[in-house]
């Protein structure tokens, strides 16, 4: 019997756990999963007979490494930033390791001992970073095997609500980690613009958008995210002018949050002592001026022109002026934040997340130097609450990727993201029989 070692029972690896524990008997797979909560653990494995939920603390250095060791692959769902610890046991154990999440520097450090070993990193092979990367790179090798020349790829993804559950004005409510959420952006993001190279810090980041339609859904706010010019490299295409990844939202999202941005918010470096004591009201007057006009007047006066009805509608939603009491004792300006949104955008028993990507292709063929342009989209619906979009799309490429690298599909050691035909078509193939299905349209 294979051991599988399931790090983490949270909101995004539902579906991992299912398709793990599906596949269990026919491949002979022991699968344990573990969490800090032994009961989410114990939901997520429905009783199955092939499955263990147990308590975990990631903290516990020997316990970790006592269950590595008991183990002969490890999918790790924790947060991004607890990856090392468990990625330096598996190298040092000889076993085997994917994630979701982005390749860490940590992770990178670990490439070369990896492939000594004939061990398999796998990284980046989740909803996006995972899927993005597969699909588009199925989309740049057929584009290459007609021998044209790629002049321009963006791509957007956004997990947000699906249109029958969107009862608030953001348009959005939480299917991941809310911390991811708040801080999403801060850094700085750098593209590729018609061959030159920008960038935009965190402070003007949701300033400076794009409005992306994907049918039959409307149009969306997009912003960008990370570093694109690191993936020119990847994909392979060193003689692109325009590179660009970015996030999608509602429209009218960005410009409601970046009110929170300007007024520091978002900030997760410093502490506020006794926040029980204050409202949200007054929290956001502590970053004002301190005049006779109302804490409103005062922030439209911040904001200048960068106000508007709608991104009013948006934070009166939050209650954010009705002297709302703040139940958290201390906390950073982002966790005080976060308390609030993931009472106001909580996803409801009945309520649906709806997944939204999509690629946009420029190109030249030999036949011709018309310039070519594809776009390529994606939404996915889901079920409830529980059974997300969110988590389907995470979950499942992950799950797919390892049973085909456990049952040989694919052979592979150290550092490895879905970007190769041998791991990316049967995976695209197989998403499909779940109905994450792309569709392809060419732009006249």
């Amino acid at each position: 019997m294979t051991k599988i070692l399931i790090i983490g029972a949270g909101r995004s690896a539902t579906s991992l756990i299912d398709y793990m524990l599906r596949n269990s008997i026919e491949f002979k797979w022991k699968i344990t999963v573990a969490d800090v909560d032994q009961k989410i653990a114990e939901e997520k494995i429905h009783g199955h007979a092939n499955g263990t939920a147990i308590s975990f603390n990631i903290s516990d250095a020997d316990k970790r490494r006592s269950l590595i060791k008991q183990h002969d692959f490890i999918i790790s769902m924790l947060p991004a930033f607890m990856h090392s610890d468990v990625a330096r046991d598996c190298v040092e154990f000889g076993r085997h390791m994917a994630t979701a999440s982005y390749v860490s520097a940590e992770m990178k450090v670990l490439d070369a001992e990896a492939k000594q070993k004939g061990l398999l990193l796998l990284n980046e092979c989740g909803l996006d970073p995972g899927l993005d990367h597969a699909s588009g790179m199925k989309l740049i090798d057929e584009i290459k095997e007609k021998g044209g020349e790629i002049v321009s790829f963006k791509s957007f993804c956004g997990g947000l609500v699906a249109p029958d559950s969107n009862d608030n004005p953001w348009g959005y409510k939480f299917s991941w980690n809310p911390r991811n959420v708040v801080l999403a952006g801060q850094g700085t993001a750098q593209y590729l613009d018609g061959g030159l190279m920008k960038f935009i810090p965190y402070n003007r980041l949701f300033t400076q958008t794009d409005t992306i339609e994907i049918e039959p859904y409307g149009k969306f706010d997009a912003y960008a995210n990370r570093d694109s010019i690191g993936y020119i490299d990847v994909y392979g295409l060193f003689s692109i002018n325009t590179m660009l990844r970015g996030t999608l939202r509602q429209e009218g999202y960005c410009k409601a949050w970046n009110v929170f941005i300007k007024l520091g918010l978002t900030d997760d470096t410093s502490k506020i002592t006794h926040a029980g004591e204050l409202t949200f009201t007054s929290l956001i007057d502590s970053f004002l001026p301190n005049t006779k006009e109302s804490v409103k007047d005062k922030l439209k006066k911040l904001m200048k022109d960068e106000w508007d009805e709608q991104t009013e509608v948006m934070l009166d939603y939050l209650e954010l002026f009705d002297e709302k009491k703040i139940t958290l004792n201390e906390g950073s300006p982002a966790q005080l934040l976060q308390h609030l949104l993931e009472e106001k955008w909580k996803l409801k028993e009945n309520d649906k997340d709806m997944i939204v990507m999509q690629h946009q292709f420029e190109y030249r063929l030999p036949t011709s130097d018309k310039i070519q342009k594809l776009n390529s989209s994606l939404a996915v619906v889901g079920q409830d609450q529980h059974h997300t979009a969110m988590a389907l799309t995470v979950g499942l490429p992950l799950a797919i990727t390892v049973k085909n690298f456990l049952t040989k599909k694919f052979k592979s050691a150290g550092i490895t993201i879905p970007v190769t035909k041998e791991i990316y078509t049967p995976l695209l193939a197989e998403l499909e029989e779940y109905g994450i299905v792309f569709n392809e349209q060419i732009i006249t």
